[in-house]
């Protein structure tokens, strides 16, 4: 059988994808945490095949979150499992050490399958992914393939320059993020400097023209 645990703030989307599995022959749910705290503590304490982790939650999750399990754990495989669609999110995932990367749009047909995938030791991406993945690869070698500024983002000034694209002030982007409007100005800040935007215009004509918006 194919130990997994699940890590996710929503018990209710938990429950879910216990749901899914239930019937399946070769998988089983044997553990279960809502943050990341509790996910490294049961990543330590048990003996898993697979983690299913969702890429943003409250406190300690994203890009940091799999750094950490994976130097803690290198050998368990990690399938991130997000509300976002296979974008720049994926690449940063695998680059940090995620053996894979489904949108939750599509776990219903697909969660099996990327499990089996990354349990046995594979890669689970579909082409587009992979495509972004060789061309941030080639633009770290010195190749002309273009890095595009919103790339070198941490997640959560990516995730606030979409939200700030799509016209959400700070203090509903804090209640969408759990965090306070003084941290998604700091991050917006960032954001804004390492692109070199003199102000949201700029940040929103740049999302537009990158389709940022639609992933």
């Amino acid at each position: 059988m194919i130990r997994i645990l699940i890590v996710d703030d929503h018990a209710i989307l938990r429950a879910g994808l216990k749901h899914l599995l239930s019937e399946s022959a070769d998988i089983v749910v044997a553990g279960e945490a809502g943050n990341g705290v509790d996910a490294l503590a049961l990543a330590r304490s048990g003996s898993w095949d697979a983690m299913v982790l969702d890429m943003t939650m409250p406190g300690k999750s994203g890009v940091e979150l799999i750094k950490q399990i994976k130097a803690e754990n290198p050998k368990l495989p990690v399938l991130v499992l997000s509300m976002y669609a296979e974008d720049i999110y994926a690449v940063r995932a695998l680059r940090a050490g995620a053996s894979g990367y489904l949108c939750k749009d599509n776990a219903e047909t697909q969660l099996e399958q990327a499990i089996r995938k990354v349990a046995a030791g594979g890669l689970y991406i579909n082409p587009a992914v992979a495509e972004k993945l060789a061309v941030e690869v080639l633009g770290t070698t010195g190749t002309s393939a273009e890095v595009l500024p919103h790339t070198r983002l941490s997640d959560r000034e990516y995730q606030v320059l979409r939200h700030i694209a799509a016209g959400l002030g700070v203090t509903e982007i804090g209640r969408l993020l759990n965090l306070s409007v003084k941290t998604v100005s700091t991050h917006k800040a960032h954001a804004m400097r390492k692109m070199g935007f003199a102000n949201t215009s700029e940040l929103i004509q740049y999302a537009l023209r990158h389709d940022l918006l639609d992933q």
